[in-house]
């Protein structure tokens, strides 16, 4: 053997041994395969079975490529901050931990082509990333989903990608049944207040922080109650509660730290059978608007006068009316009225009175109707027994048919903004309540999902609060505890 020879047979014994030759980068004992070739500055592994564990913080480039990785680690190029060129190409790598590039600011090249991305929410954070960086990025095309598939993920536009979701997860039981439930804020503090017709009472619920769960705060005797309206005016905090049999009382508390005490028995001879009581603003005083079910009644607006609320006019008598909604359309008030003997009627203020302004049109037996606002637009949630429930928009006129959702057995369709998602739930008394969400871009409501378990049994009506950082939903039900669930926002991206 000549002496070129011996020299390359001693240099090839010194790197198996793991010396370092001229000054190149030794790193420790079984760091880098022998099938990879690395340095201070460079690491390249190209078709190799195994793969460095670790890099000199100092590396330039580090090229993994034609291997067959199916993942890496979100910290496995921490602390390479002068790292310029990375490739990842031809490799089996679905997705992308995000944070993968956190750090790496001198990057100029990267090479993740050739790989079978899944262009789904996990690669959201990448398209994200790209724009904000000063290197060259070569992605290649999506290798799935099917909609996407072949396409450059460099076209991809990020806004299109719905990587949010939310969900209702049961939180507490308040073991009475309900038939309404309603929120509010006293003296800065949110508060739920439960009608609760079997035990008689408006049970006033509030936070317990030391505990993390709501408890009672307060019960107001109501026999047969089937509302409890809550107005809050500076200090002064008034409760209506709605009974079938013994007359409707209004409850007060004149400052923080007393109690609520009944105050005035609310027009007795009006009120026979009221079914829901709604809050409303006439002329800048607060008014009560009752909904009067029975034969010989009619549904009576109360305002307030003094030191109580006072009958300002009855309206729509003899119809048996179910509902009453408090709504604004073209800037003044309107009240929207379902019974039992008729479709659903409109009225406007107009002189100081309600006065009928049009009907619903295709909309027979309607049980009640809530309304919620978005996107400069006013639209129905109107609750049908039997038949479907509907969704109407307004058009500047009437209201006209937007959506159909089968509802067997609802008395209740409420909408309810939670955090950016507005919602609305489908009640049932014979299947699962349905959880549904506005989708802007299609402007329907999609299903989001059932509530339960534990499931709800015959709910009657819905209310949310936020307390303490968090979201709760609250189900009142008319043959079963009420039920109170969280809202959680989930990242798919993650």
């Amino acid at each position: 053997m000549g002496g070129a020879g011996v020299l390359l047979l001693l240099l090839l014994l010194l790197l198996l041994a793991g010396a370092g030759v001229g000054g190149a980068w030794r790193p420790p004992k079984g760091k880098c395969p022998l099938s990879c070739s690395c340095s201070k500055d460079s690491a390249l592994c190209e078709g190799s079975p195994d793969l460095p564990e670790s890099f000199s913080p100092t590396l330039l480039s580090l090229f993994i490529e034609d291997n067959d990785v199916g993942s890496i680690s979100k910290n496995a190029l921490r602390g390479l901050r002068s790292l310029t060129h990375l490739s990842l190409a031809n490799n089996n790598l679905e997705t992308l931990p995000r944070f993968l590039f956190r750090g790496l600011e001198t990057l100029t090249h990267v090479d993740l082509r050739g790989n079978p991305i899944q262009c789904d929410c996990r690669v959201l954070w990448l398209l994200q990333w790209m724009p904000t960086v000063n290197a060259s990025v070569g992605t290649g095309a999506c290798a799935g989903p099917t909609a996407l598939a072949h396409r450059q993920l460099r076209h991809l536009d990020p806004k299109t990608f719905k990587c949010r979701a939310i969900e209702l997860s049961w939180f507490q039981t308040v073991g009475e049944s309900a038939l309404g439930v309603e929120s509010f804020s006293y003296q800065g503090e949110p508060h739920i207040v439960l009608a609760q017709p079997f035990a008689g009472r408006c049970l006033i619920l509030t936070w317990d922080y030391s505990l993390q769960r709501f408890r009672p705060e307060e019960e107001l005797s109501a026999p047969s109650v089937v509302s409890c309206k809550p107005l809050v005016l500076g200090p002064r905090l008034f409760v209506l509660a709605a009974r079938l049999w013994g007359g409707s009382q209004l409850w007060a508390r004149p400052a923080p730290g007393l109690r609520l005490a009944p105050t005035q028995a609310l027009a007795p001879r009006q009120l026979l059978r009221p079914n829901d009581a709604e809050l409303l603003w006439l002329d800048g005083r607060p008014c009560f608007v009752v909904a009067d079910a029975s034969k010989a009644g009619s549904t009576t607006l109360l305002c307030q006068d003094g030191p109580g609320f006072y009958p300002r006019q009855s309206l729509h008598a003899w119809h048996r009316d179910t509902d009453a909604e408090a709504l604004e359309l073209d800037g003044r008030p309107h009240l929207l009225l379902a019974s039992a003997s008729q479709r659903p009627v409109l009225f406007h203020w107009l002189g100081g009175r309600f006065e009928r302004r049009t009907d619903i049109p295709e909309a027979e037996d309607v049980y009640a109707t809530r309304h919620f606002q978005t996107g400069g637009h006013v639209f129905l949630c109107l609750t049908r027994y039997i038949g479907d429930s509907m969704v109407m928009r307004w058009d500047g006129s009437m209201f006209r048919l937007l959506q159909q959702l089968p509802s067997r057995g609802a008395h209740v369709f409420q909408p309810l903004l939670i955090a950016r998602d507005q919602l609305a739930i489908l009640g049932s008394d014979f299947a699962f309540s349905r959880v549904f969400r506005l989708e802007p871009d299609k402007g329907l409501l999609e299903p989001l999902q059932e509530l339960g378990p534990p499931a709800l049994v015959a709910p009657r009506a819905f209310a949310h609060v936020a307390m303490a950082g968090r979201r709760f939903l609250f189900a009142a039900c008319f043959k079963g505890p009420t039920q109170i669930y969280q809202h959680h926002e989930l990242d798919l991206s993650a």
